[in-house]
């Protein structure tokens, strides 16, 4: 019985059904439908029914001891679900997050961002890259098993949480909480990108994160700019101040003792990473730009991989109706994200970067650092036989030999559980950098889609072996 099911034949030939397929792609259009957006309460009620269908389509699939956790501290749900009969095997557990980003600003859209809407190759909607997509083709490697051989050729564990993209605030709580359950000898994330169209990469490192609010207020309430401009500091002046002492000219982050704990990268690597990444044009002509922007000295590729980078995510203040309004506000707002490189502690970054703040913040207004979220960054091993199935999957099924990479982005989960319990964890992820994540018109190619799912087959043979 365990022969057949150590071999991927069966369950290959099943996910290549146009049968299947189009019931697949049918079923992640229900699950892009739910509007989990967990940055925003009103979709909090959103985010408990995406759970209540996600744990029926786990027990569907033939998952068992299926549960809707709870969040902790009333924070969003989770859901989880395991398969443990494939006795003397490994255990992997397979992550993934069903909230989504904002969709704003919604004009942008060229299609509903929550109706699934296929387009030539792609298909379109929130969360179709970022993340529902991605770990629906885990969902569907598994289906692709059951529904063929019975079983898997390893024991699976799958746990889907709601506040990934809010750097789950909660989650230091919920791993504490439960441990047990969803420990695993290895952890398959797939909320990654590829370095390109047919150039499929494992990442092995992952920028931290550093979440910030910025208000700065003025007068009790809001003032006549008639009567009082010239006179009063507005807020959205000296907020704007503040915000370009952030960085200098060159585009360093001029945050005294920010680099400071960056760790020293090794020739030897960085030799490694110009090789395998994309040229500057390239990322410019990608994203239609005509100049790039940022610390001198490094390559696009190496500032949003291997650098720390500030960024200013929104700005809010004042009147921006239609027509005019002579007003000076009481308060100004901006977002801020610090993406961390090894080494660089939230802590005491964020603790630079209060202090800095007040520094640049006039005494005619009041200024206020709020740290709504934080995560180190993580560099992971190579060296482990589940990285060995990895590539070994990969290989058979897009014909090359994946890249080791690093990413600019942050999952708070991989940083958590890698220190927590030590465990290797696998970023295979199948999207584009052309899929506009966290962007207006986020899609997933239907190709990757499908050869992903072939892909996590393939690697489910390869580490039950």
């Amino acid at each position: 019985m365990y022969s057949q099911l150590l071999t991927p034949t069966a369950a290959l030939s099943y996910s290549r059904h146009n049968q299947q397929r189009s019931r697949w792609l049918s079923q992640l259009a229900e699950l892009i439908a739910f509007p989990t957006i967990s940055a925003q309460p009103k979709h909090r009620r959103d985010l408990q029914a995406c759970t209540q269908w996600l744990a029926r389509h786990l027990a569907e699939l033939g998952l068992h001891h299926v549960q809707i956790l709870p969040g902790v501290r009333g924070s969003a749900p989770s859901v989880y679900g395991d398969w443990l009969h494939a006795v003397g095997k490994p255990t992997l557990l397979l992550y993934g997050h069903y909230d989504v980003q904002p969709v704003d600003p919604l004009p942008a859209w060229q299609t509903p961002p929550f109706k699934a809407t296929i387009i030539g190759e792609n298909l379109y909607g929130r969360g179709a890259s970022d993340d529902k997509g991605q770990f629906f083709i885990h969902l569907k490697a598994i289906e692709s098993y059951f529904r063929t051989t019975g079983g898997l050729p390893l024991n699976i564990k799958v746990w889907l949480e709601g506040e990934e993209e809010i750097s789950s605030p909660n989650l230091c709580a919920f791993l504490k909480r439960e441990a047990s359950r969803i420990k695993a000898d290895a952890v398959l994330v797939s909320d990654t990108e590829m370095l390109g169209r047919d150039r499929p990469s494992i990442i092995y490192g992952l920028r931290g994160n550093l979440s910030c609010e910025l208000e700065v207020t003025g007068p009790r309430h809001d003032l006549h700019s008639g009567r009082y401009g010239g006179a009063v500091l507005n807020p959205l002046q000296a907020l704007s101040d503040i915000i370009s002492g952030l960085h200098d000219r060159k585009g360093r982050v001029a945050i005294p003792g920010f680099y400071r704990q960056v760790r020293k990268l090794e020739p030897t690597e960085r030799q490694t990473i110009r090789c395998c990444c994309k040229r500057d044009q390239q990322i410019l002509d990608d994203l239609d730009l005509p100049a790039g922007w940022g610390e001198p000295g490094y390559s696009l590729y190496e500032r949003i991989t291997i650098r720390p980078a500030l960024t200013i995510n929104g700005l809010a203040g004042g009147y921006t109706g239609l027509g005019s309004k002579a007003v000076i506000p009481n308060r100004s707002l901006a977002r801020l994200s610090i993406r961390l490189v090894p080494d660089q502690d939230p802590v005491d970054v964020a603790q630079l970067l209060q202090r800095h703040i007040q520094n640049l913040t006039h005494p005619a207004v009041r200024s206020r650092l709020k740290i709504t979220g934080g995560a180190r960054s993580v560099l992971l091993p190579k060296n482990h036989p589940v990285m060995t199935a990895a590539i070994k999957a990969i290989k058979q099924t897009w014909g090359v030999t994946p890249v080791f990479t690093r990413s600019g982005g942050t999952i708070p989960l991989v940083e958590q559980l890698y220190r927590r319990l030590g465990v290797p964890i696998v970023l295979l992820g199948f999207g584009l950098p052309d899929d506009n994540i966290h962007a207006p018109n986020e899609k997933i190619s239907l190709s990757n889609f499908f050869q992903g799912i072939e892909t996590v087959i393939r690697f489910l043979a390869e580490y039950g072996r």
